[in-house]
């Protein structure tokens, strides 16, 4: 007859695992009382192996069949194992046994929810929250379904009671910053994380968020202010030093931003974003073999950033080597062929070049791209003048007033163009609606065909909208 050893609760969690694995070795058959097998599936977890976790808690069902604990943590190993219909028919026992055990409705709403059976997954998280003691997390998981069924609203609402239950649940501040981003409601979510903050001062996460509101309101001075907070209080959060960096572009302190991104380099491994920012100001300071050597170690990292591509692309450009900028455009564009920026230099580089029909199916491609580029229309009319097909220029700018009816700058260049070709009353009138868009501009017209400024007629029709 086999001997039976009972291992209880006083027990070292150590101890119980190393008895429960000589009883497997020896083939043998000890008594573990509930706790200790508990402690036995938890450290299997924490080694991730869930197997092994798995095959303690068949053992545990066994010597304590009227323990519900163990069904419901076999259902949690066999959701990590994907086997979600045995995960459900444990579940299923587990509420035979006690249906009171919140575990079992939070468990069953994830699968619902990755399922993505939302009402289900409410229906089980809602039955959860009239049963656990601690809530927050179950409120969290309610604000992800309603983000998952698009309805930002309410899950704002349950993200809100998820931080008045538990105040530093990080996940929820993250996630109250992304919906707001989507409802593109900036303006309320400072509001929030500035009463956020009265409360919780030395919250590193809400002035990160606050941080970064400002930057989507274009408060970058602001946002600097708040993301130093950030820092002060958590010196080693590498986010608040990047998005920091970020503000400082854009209120072009260029070499600043420089020595903030290189400070994320001390809490994180370098990685491409960051090499490609800092690519970014040494070009914008005109430090040309700095940019280049950053962005090269950008595209070293990750092959596949098609900013960094295009950084060298700019640094050779600026440097007059066309050619090759060119080489480099083309690359940034196999990784993103829709981007207008990266279509608009290559049109400039096949120009400089003396490639005119390459620059111009280029320019074609940015104004499909984004007919509300004026540069471009402007550029592209230009090549057409140049090779004096003025009937082209006219209608490219045509088009790019249909599309920008706004803009004087288009006036003005079609004015330039109607007087080239001879078509004076057109153009008189194309004047007026240029002087009554903005008449400060009509340099424009003189910077285009100089000669216009000994002519009477249109000098005293300017004068009459300037003075």
């Amino acid at each position: 007859m086999e001997e039976e050893f009972e291992f209880g609760f006083t027990e070292d969690p150590k101890f119980s695992v190393e008895r429960y694995e000589e009883m497997i070795r020896n083939h043998d058959q000890y008594f573990f009382d509930a706790q200790a097998f508990e402690n036995i599936i938890d450290y299997y977890i924490e080694k991730n192996d869930p197997s092994k976790a798995l095959q303690v808690a068949e053992y545990a069902r066994n010597q304590h069949p009227f323990a519900a604990v163990f069904l419901i943590k076999q259902a949690q190993l066999l959701v990590v194992g994907n086997k979600v219909p045995e995960a459900f028919a444990a579940l299923e026992k587990a509420a035979m046994l006690e249906a009171s055990d919140a575990d079992i409705y939070i468990i069953r709403g994830n699968m619902y929810e990755s399922m993505e059976r939302f009402s289900e997954a409410l229906e089980n998280y809602e039955k959860a929250l009239e049963l656990a003691e601690e809530t927050d997390e179950i409120l969290l998981h309610i604000a992800y379904v309603y983000q998952n069924m698009g309805d930002y609203d309410t899950a704002v609402s349950y993200l809100k009671l998820c931080l008045k239950q538990n105040m530093e649940n990080q996940d929820a501040l993250y996630e109250l910053a992304f919906c707001y981003d989507v409802m593109d409601n900036q303006q309320e979510s400072v509001q929030f994380y500035q009463q956020y903050i009265d409360n919780e001062p030395y919250s590193y996460a809400a002035w990160y968020n606050l941080g970064n509101a400002y930057t989507k309101l274009s408060l970058f001075e602001k946002a600097i202010d708040a993301y130093d907070y950030a820092i002060l209080i958590k010196d080693s959060f590498a986010s608040a030093y990047f998005n920091k960096g970020n503000a400082l572009v854009n209120l072009e302190k260029y070499a600043e931003a420089i020595e903030v991104y290189r400070h994320t380099f001390e809490y994180e491994q370098p990685n491409a974003d960051t090499y490609c920012a800092i690519g970014e100001c040494y070009e914008k300071l005109e430090q040309m073999d700095d940019a280049r050597a950053f962005y090269k170690k950008s595209v070293k990292m990750d092959p596949k950033l098609a900013d960094a591509w295009f950084g060298i692309g700019v640094t050779l450009d600026f440097e007059e080597r066309y050619f090759e900028a060119l080489h480099f455009y083309k690359k940034a564009l196999d990784l993103d062929i829709a981007n207008a920026d990266y279509w608009f230099a290559i049109a400039d580089a096949e120009y400089k070049l003396g490639h005119m029909d390459e620059a111009e199916q280029a320019y074609e491609k940015v104004v499909e791209l984004n007919p509300l580029d004026i540069d471009a229309w402007l550029d592209y009319s230009s090549i057409l003048y140049e090779q004096q097909r003025l009937g082209g220029a006219i209608e490219i700018i045509s088009q790019a007033i249909k599309n920008n009816p706004e803009a004087a700058e288009l006036y003005y260049r079609m004015v330039a163009y109607l007087f080239a070709k001879g078509e004076y009353n057109e153009a008189l009138s194309q004047l007026e609606m240029a002087l009554t868009s903005d008449p400060d501009k009509h340099y424009i017209l003189f910077d285009y065909l100089p000669q216009l400024q000994t002519n009477k007629v249109i000098v005293d029709i300017i004068n009459r909208y300037t003075k």
